[in-house]
C-alpha cells in the first residue's frame, strides 16, 4: 500500500469516526430518556446512566393512570395529520400559483410573505387569540388547527420544487387541452413528492410539538394535546422523572416513526430544491 493510498485510508477512517461520534452524541438523549423512564423511581439528580438495576415499566402504568393518555395522543395526530394535510394542500396550490401563473405584483407579494418568516409566534399569539375569541372558536378543535392552515416555509420550499419541473410539460399539457387543475394534479404534484414529503415532516413535527399556542387556546382536558399533557406531570416542588419521561417516549416515537419512513424522500427534496 503506497503513501497516497494509506492517507486516503487515514482520511476515511477520521471521517467515519467523526459521524460516529456525532450520531452518539445526537441519539444519546433519547437513550437517556427511554433508560431513564424504565428506571425505578428515575431521578436526575445523578446524571446520566446507562446501566438500569432492576428495569420497571411502572413509570409508564403510572403515566397511564395520570392522564388520559390515549386520548391526548389522539388528539395530537389528528391535529398534525390535518394539519400536515392542510399545508400541502394551501402550499403546493400556493407554490404553483407563484410559479407558473404571471400576475402583477408576484414577487412582490412573494417577498412579503415570505417576510411573515422573519415573525415569532409569539407575536402573533395575542391577535390569534382575540381572532378565535371573535369567531367563538377558542377551546375547539378549530381552534388548534386555524393558525397552521398554511405555511410560509412550505410556500417557499415547494415553488423552489416546482420552477424545477420543466415548463415544456405544462406546454405539451396545454396543448392536449389540460388546465391549470389538471396540470397541476397529473403533472406537477408527481414530479414534486420528495419536496411534498419534505415539507409534511417538518409541517407534523411542529404541529405535534407545538406548546404555545394550544397552552392558550385550550382549556379543557378533552382537547389536551400531548406537549400540554407533558406540562402537567412537572409539579410545583417535586416530579416525578421517571413519569416524564415515559411520556417523553410517547412524543418521540411517533416523530422518529414518521422521519424513518420519509428519510429517502427528504434527502431527495432537499437536494431538488436546491436548499443546501
Amino acid at each position: 500500500m503506497g503513501p497516497r493510498r494509506r492517507q486516503v485510508r487515514a482520511l476515511s477512517l477520521l471521517r467515519y469516526a467523526a459521524v460516529l461520534a456525532g450520531a452518539v452524541v445526537m441519539l444519546f438523549p433519547f437513550l437517556w430518556t427511554v433508560i431513564t423512564s424504565i428506571t425505578p423511581e428515575g431521578s436526575l439528580a445523578g446524571g446520566p446512566t446507562l446501566v438500569v438495576e432492576n428495569p420497571t415499566l411502572a413509570a409508564y402504568r403510572t403515566l397511564l393512570d395520570t392522564l388520559p393518555m390515549w386520548r391526548i395522543v389522539v388528539n395530537s395526530l389528528w391535529v398534525a395529520i390535518a394539519s400536515t394535510l392542510l399545508q400541502l394542500i394551501t402550499g403546493s396550490m400556493a407554490a404553483y400559483g407563484f410559479a407558473r401563473l404571471p400576475f402583477r405584483g408576484k414577487n412582490v407579494v412573494f417577498a412579503l410573505y415570505l417576510a411573515t418568516l422573519m415573525v415569532p409566534m409569539q407575536v402573533l399569539v395575542v391577535p390569534l387569540f382575540i381572532e378565535m375569541k371573535a369567531l367563538n372558536l377558542q377551546d375547539t378543535y378549530m381552534a388548534l388547527l386555524a393558525p397552521s392552515i398554511a405555511s410560509a416555509f412550505g410556500v417557499f420550499l415547494l415553488r423552489q420544487a416546482v420552477e424545477s419541473v420543466p415548463k415544456e410539460l405544462d406546454e405539451a399539457a396545454t396543448l392536449d387541452g389540460a388546465g391549470h387543475l389538471r396540470i397541476f394534479v397529473t403533472i406537477i404534484v408527481p414530479l414534486i413528492r420528495p419536496a411534498l414529503a419534505t415539507v409534511a415532516v417538518f409541517a407534523f413535527m411542529g404541529s405535534w410539538n407545538s406548546f404555545l399556542w394550544p397552552l392558550v387556546v385550550i382549556r379543557s382536558p378533552e382537547f389536551m394535546t400531548l406537549p400540554l399533557g407533558l406540562a402537567t406531570l412537572q409539579g410545583q416542588f417535586t416530579t416525578e422523572w421517571d413519569v416524564v419521561m415515559a411520556g417523553s417516549v410517547f412524543s418521540i416515537l411517533p416523530i422518529a416513526v414518521v422521519y424513518l419512513l420519509a428519510q429517502r424522500h427528504i434527502i431527495a427534496g432537499v437536494a431538488h430544491t436546491g436548499i443546501k
